[in-house]
């Protein structure tokens, strides 16, 4: 009997390579394209089944720069368009990229606000977005329904690309520049040794490395597992209906987002894809997903999606008269908080990860690419990473029944209305404060916070208040989040702050690596806090927080709750030998007792004298409260008068009620999260993460005044802000915005102008009650010219509010003063 011969494809693994890249969709092809670019071309890409396989191969291909509020997102949108848009001209192959325009359709009055406030942050970065009518809209895409339509917001630069054909574009680019792509191979393991990546064990053998970067898609959390990386993300199952060709329908329309009615739309081959992201939806595999589902499809589930397609296929009616072609499902991974998982595990060094792209791989990919390389070849990121860095993740969020549960809210949230005051509503009660209960009964409205239930605000005592409605206006809470403001002002508040990031450092040695991390004198006389910055060597921020010198060897570090993993991780890669970092997060409570009357208050529950003689500020005593040994500490982050008390989790209670009952007669009330912002932002207190980020420098961000730059020892980074401040007045500071009419709210990203030429925009803000108007801090860039007070104040001041400008005033230095409480008392 004859037999053809069978062809065997022999696969051949190098035995070493700087880099090895596991995984070869659209992020994983352009993470080994730019470090070719950046010169590293030692760089191996395995792809256990075919490049594309996975997610990417299935992907829409919209090409989108609208719709981000985040200035890191944008521009690794205009990037990645930009990018798709000449890769041809390298590589020899197309992208398939389509400049068709995009819209984004708004049909009701918070969209219409929502998508001003963002076409307008979107326009400052570069955007050409332009916001129409919804006549136009039906003029630029005939079949559409418009008649509901308040605007329409276009950006005729956008559109749509080919996703496999991109990665294979990546992939050719990489490859011409030296980059091995094995296909065929799959990973089994990471070598580490010494906390560092050493190889990568691959079922053809061992490839020997020194950085390793997790590009596995849906994969990515299970080849994370296996050396205790934090990757929480979860497949779940994501729609798109392509119906028969309809006549007349043209590929040059653009695409169409209508997020009310949970879709997407594009011309495909004549006829119309519609895609979904359905408000409740179904994750896949939360157990493991399959090793061999590589082009697989998931059987649709008709039943759970005919309401939310016969809402969408509503926007375009005669899609209800035509044949489906194919009704598709696939898996996309979507993480807890809707942000990428990307940047060096904590866990392990030189252990990078690009992955959780929750459905913007393909319109992100050549951003995420560049941002990871330069990471891994420079040793920092380039850009504020904080919003997307893996070390804000923390390993609960692995758990199968969280990620369960999160999952289901976080798919419809792409399309939800993005209000300011949201927070999820599904996977919650992962971590409670030892007073949950008692803030519970007196009202306490609760907002996660880093799985912490912590305080939002307070409604009456033994109610469990409703929120209402979100919105962008003024909520029905907000004359609880008012009064709560004005007793810190005016006599004193009492909050649970457990969630804070706490850290005991002890051991020989201790703190003099502090001193050395810290830009601040740290290691000065036992009994003192101390305000203080890390920086990196290049001089920009890695941490905000403080560092408390309990005894000549034993120390406390606290930092916000966002900073918990990246602020301990710094510690554990610069701590020497025989300095011991525990987590003291949970053991310890923090009861933060603040305002102008806090003081009298304390003395009611102690025996130790708390005058301002005995007692000043910084200082840091045991004190005996009930039968409880407390750790207090004078310092504030309100502008008040007020202490930090650290109690055993065990004597929280006792001590809550012995301090509580003492502020009856003095008007001591509950104060939750709403009004610590509010507080701290008429003090133009910063808040890293949110209005201060790794990208900046300390004189940028008004903290150069905390570094000690006569300390003998020096501290990490001092070259880089000796450097700085040689250069002259930096030409880009953080300012104090108060919109001097009371009406109008800021969040963030609203644009800020002077003299009518936009100038930055607002990083992060509240409402100052003390104040009389919306205020916050924004970035501003003064071109050649330095900043300084001068500048500030020759200059008219507007901010851009969802299209309209409001008057301004601009402040250096905080524009409230206790005094003005005070004064008023």
């Amino acid at each position: 009997m004859h037999r053809e011969p069978v062809t065997v494809l022999v696969v051949t693994i190098p035995e070493r390579s700087r880099v090895v890249v596991v995984g070869g969709g659209v992020i994983g092809t352009s993470v080994a394209y730019h470090l070719a670019h950046l010169g590293w071309t030692d760089v191996v890409l395995v792809e256990q089944h075919r490049l594309t396989a996975g997610t990417t191969w299935h992907a829409a291909g919209l090409m989108v720069t609208f719709g981000s509020m985040s200035e890191t997102s944008t521009r690794l949108r205009q990037y990645t368009r930009d990018l798709y848009s000449r890769l041809e001209a390298e590589t020899g192959l197309a992208t398939g990229f389509a400049p068709v325009g995009f819209i984004e359709l708004a049909t009701n009055p918070d969209r219409v606000e929502e998508f001003r406030r963002v076409a307008a942050f979107n326009r400052h970065l570069g955007v050409e977005v332009e916001e129409i009518s919804g006549r136009e809209v039906g003029e630029m895409f005939p079949l559409a329904k418009v008649d509901d339509v308040l605007a329409g917001f276009y950006v005729p630069g956008d559109g749509r690309v080919n996703p496999a054909d991109v990665t294979m574009s990546l992939a050719a680019g990489a490859r011409r520049l030296g980059v091995r792509i094995v296909e065929g191979v799959r990973v089994t393991g990471i070598r580490v040794k010494d906390g560092a990546v050493t190889g990568v064990d691959t079922d053809h053998g061992l490839i020997e490395c020194e950085f390793v970067v997790n590009c596995a898609g849906m994969w990515a959390r299970q080849l994370g597992e296996k050396h205790g990386v934090t990757i929480p993300l979860q497949a779940a199952e994501h729609y798109y209906l392509i119906t028969e060709q309809i006549p007349g329908i043209d590929p040059s329309w653009p695409v169409i987002e209508d997020p009310a009615s949970y879709g997407y739309y594009r011309e495909e081959t004549g006829g119309l894809m519609i895609g979904l992201f359905e408000p409740v939806a179904a994750p896949w595999h939360t157990d493991r997903v399959p090793e061999e589902f590589a082009f697989g499809e998931i059987p649709p589930d008709w039943d759970r999606m005919a309401p939310y397609l016969e809402t969408a296929m509503a926007r375009v009616p005669i899609t209800a008269e035509t044949g489906i072609r194919k009704l598709f499902c696939g898996p996309e991974s979507f993480t807890p908080d809707l942000s990428p998982v990307v940047g060096e595990a904590p866990e392990v060094r030189n252990y990078f990860v690009a992955a959780g792209l929750n459905s913007i791989g393909i319109l992100t990919g050549g951003g995420i690419g560049k941002v990871v390389a330069e990471w891994i070849v420079s040793g920092r990121p380039q850009v504020d990473v904080t919003g997307m860095n893996i070390d804000r993740l923390r390993p609960y969020q692995t758990a199968e029944a969280y990620r369960r549960e999160r999952t289901v809210e976080m798919l419809g949230m792409v399309y939800k209305p993005h209000y300011p005051y949201w927070s999820p509503q599904t996977a919650r009660n992962q971590i409670l404060s030892p007073l949950h209960d008692r803030m519970a009964a007196f009202g306490a409205h609760f907002k996660e916070v880093s799985g912490w239930e912590s305080p939002d605000w307070f409604g009456e005592p033994g109610t469990t208040p409703d929120p209402g409605p979100l919105g962008w206006g003024r909520a029905r809470w907000w004359d609880y989040w008012r009064r709560e403001h004005e007793a810190c002002r005016e006599a004193a508040v009492l909050m649970d702050m457990s969630f804070m990031s706490k850290f005991e450092v002890t051991g020989g040695g201790a703190g003099a690596f502090l001193d050395w991390i810290s830009t601040a004198a740290v290691d000065e006389e036992p009994g003192r806090i101390t305000y203080t910055q890390w920086l990196n060597e290049r001089g920009t921020l890695e941490a905000d927080l403080t560092v408390t010198k309990l005894d000549h060897d034993r120390f406390m570090v606290v930092a916000s709750d966002t900073a918990h993993r990246h602020v301990e991780t710094w510690m554990r890669r610069h701590a020497p030998d025989g300095v011991r970092i525990t987590d003291v997060s949970r053991e310890l409570t923090q009861i933060n007792l603040q305002g102008p009357r806090s003081r009298e208050i304390l003395q009611r529950v102690t025996g130790t004298d708390v005058s301002n003689e005995a007692f000043p500020y910084r200082a840091v005593r045991y004190i005996r409260v009930g039968d409880a040994e407390v750790l207090c500490v004078r310092v504030t982050y309100v502008g008040e008068l007020g202490y930090e008390l650290y109690v055993p989790a065990d004597r929280a209670e006792a001590v809550h009620d012995l301090i509580w009952e003492a502020g009856q007669d003095l008007g001591l009330r509950h104060a939750g999260l709403k009004a610590l912002n509010s507080l701290r932002m008429e003090k133009g207190y910063r808040d890293y993460g949110h209005d201060i980020d790794n990208t900046d420098r300390l004189r940028e961000v008004g903290l150069f005044q905390f570094a000690a730059m006569d300390k003998p020892d020096g501290f990490l980074g001092r070259d880089a802000v000796i450097e700085e401040v040689a250069s002259g007045l930096p030409t880009r500071r953080l300012v104090q915005v108060l919109l001097t009419d009371p009406e109008p709210l800021m969040y963030h990203s609203e644009v800020v102008y002077r003299d009518g030429v936009e100038v930055g925009y607002i990083r992060s803000a509240s409402y100052g009650h003390t104040l009389g108007g919306a205020v916050g801090l924004a970035m501003v860039e003064g071109g050649e010219l330095p900043i300084d007070r001068e500048w500030i104040e020759s200059g008219t001041w507007e901010v851009d509010v969802a299209g309209t400008r409001y008057p301004a005033k601009v402040s250096l230095t905080a524009l409230y003063d206790p005094k003005m409480t005070r004064l008023r008392r």
